[in-house]
């Protein structure tokens, strides 16, 4: 699934070698098969890409690609933030820096440090839907669902149509809440908002599960 309708919030252009590496093998080997959420800031999260190229590779039977340890992915997470840090030394409010170090945390996997750099963000652009859909994705990922909803619902107050948005709200009150009454409310004002979503046929599939299951 994408998520095109919004516009960047920072731009990768700039990223050094090793950072835009990381990001495109992040992309490939770390992907999740279901319930995976949008990066705001994003025009597609890596395990949107991965589980499609997994889903495709499956069904030509060709292998998987090899999983990263978790050590390797540290290690290469710490190379590509190092330059990013540096600068963050001198300039601790450079809010390109803080923004690139906490999207290669969340690529990487590493949520806590991710939600660390993304709060320092969103004091810059408090109104960034984008920063705030980033953020209360990460807590999601270290088992806040509270935390992510107040983010999402914050975002949504400046940006009420931003489908990212909306689709992680709705993921998270099913999966983290048990609420798929409020999970079919956010993906059906997600289509509402926006009648030329790509994906509108997937997200009405998880709505209609969302409604069997609140029907038990």
């Amino acid at each position: 699934m994408t998520n095109n309708q919004k516009v960047k919030s920072n731009s990768r252009s700039a990223w050094t070698g090793p950072q835009a590496y990381i990001l495109a093998v992040f992309c490939l080997v770390l992907g999740v098969a279901l319930g995976y959420l949008f990066r705001g800031s994003a025009p597609q999260s890596g395990a949107a890409i991965a589980a499609s190229a997994a889903d495709s590779s499956s069904a030509q039977g060709q292998p998987t690609q090899p999983q990263l340890t978790p050590e390797q992915q540290k290690a290469m997470v710490d190379e590509a933030v190092a330059p990013l840090l540096a600068t963050l030394k001198t300039n601790p409010d450079d809010f390109n820096s803080l923004v690139q170090v906490a999207n290669l945390y969340y690529d990487g996997r590493q949520y806590f440090e991710a939600v660390k750099y993304y709060r320092l963000a969103v004091k810059s652009q408090p109104t960034n839907a984008d920063l705030l859909t980033d953020l209360g994705t990460s807590l999601w990922y270290i088992g806040d669902a509270d935390g992510a909803i107040a983010e999402f619902q914050t975002a949504l107050k400046y940006r009420p149509d931003h489908p990212g948005t909306l689709f992680n709200l709705g993921v998270v009150r099913w999966q983290g809440k048990l609420d798929p009454k409020g999970a079919v409310e956010a993906w059906e004002q997600l289509l509402k908002l926006n009648p030329d979503y790509p994906q509108k046929q997937e997200v009405q599939e998880y709505i209609d599960r969302a409604k069997q299951h609140a029907k038990g």
